[in-house]
């Protein structure tokens, strides 16, 4: 114990910092009166960096696989400078032009049909498909998905393939039609029934952020979606009766 407290003590004594002496007043005073006749120099200008611009369309979030070993550095987000020299706003117009499926006709009229819809061509200069409000509804499934929709009518699909905007569009896989005096329900279809529509637009949907994250084991992952979607405008339901008297102007 005796050794421990004298080690203890030329520690502390070797640790503890040396108070500094106070200067004079004699000296202070010459250290101010030199400061004051020396000339003073310009002030040197600063020259800031150009700003680094970074595109939003060309962003990525860095990920790694489930099977990396190394996780112990944090992710962090990199920019790819393939497409930088894009406008922005790129973004929305690369989803309207998709690369050729090489597919055949008939296998695209086959794959369409399965979907529920099947394409008819080209919306005419002169053609004017819009026509005023009518009483019906009709619900009809495109993919996995049912819609109730009326002649007027926009709704938001998954993105249809194999066609492109202002192309007319017969829904065919039609489960109910209805009005103010008869309803027609189909098993499970409506063989005679038809939805005309028409492509208004090919969008993105809101950016959806994906996190994952394991305690304790360094372990984050952040990943975004943007869901592609076709965006169809209601022109006509056909296969029920609608009284004409009944139709009101838009």
């Amino acid at each position: 114990m005796a050794s421990r407290r004298c080690l203890l003590r030329v520690l502390s004594s070797h640790l503890v910092p040396r108070r500094s002496q106070p200067l004079a007043p004699f000296s202070i005073a010459n250290r101010t009166l030199t400061f004051l006749t020396e000339p003073l120099s310009p002030p040197v200008p600063r020259v800031l960096a150009p700003p680094r611009l970074y595109y939003p369309s060309c962003c990525h979030f860095a990920t790694r696989s489930s099977g990396d070993e190394d996780d112990g550095d944090d992710e962090e987000e990199h920019y790819d400078d393939e497409g930088s020299e894009g406008e922005w706003g790129e973004e929305d117009e690369a989803v309207a032009a998709k690369k050729p499926s090489g597919k055949t006709e008939e296998e695209k009229v086959t794959e369409a049909a399965e979907i529920g819809y099947k394409v008819v061509g080209p919306l005419g200069a002169d053609e004017k498909p819009f026509k005023p409000y009518e009483p019906v509804f009709a619900v009809v499934q495109i993919g996995s998905h049912q819609f109730k929709v009326s002649n007027g009518d926009s709704i938001f699909t998954e993105r249809l393939k194999f066609c492109d905007v202002n192309d007319k569009l017969v829904l065919n896989r039609v489960l109910m039609l209805g009005s103010q005096t008869q309803t027609v329900i189909g098993r499970p279809i409506l063989p005679e029934a038809a939805v005309h529509a028409i492509v208004e637009e090919h969008a993105l949907d809101a950016k959806v952020v994906i996190f994952k994250k394991k305690r304790r084991k360094n372990y984050r992952r952040t990943k975004g979606h943007r869901q592609e979607l076709t965006k169809l405008r209601i022109t006509n339901i056909e296969g029920i009766d609608k009284p004409e008297s009944a139709a009101v102007a838009a």
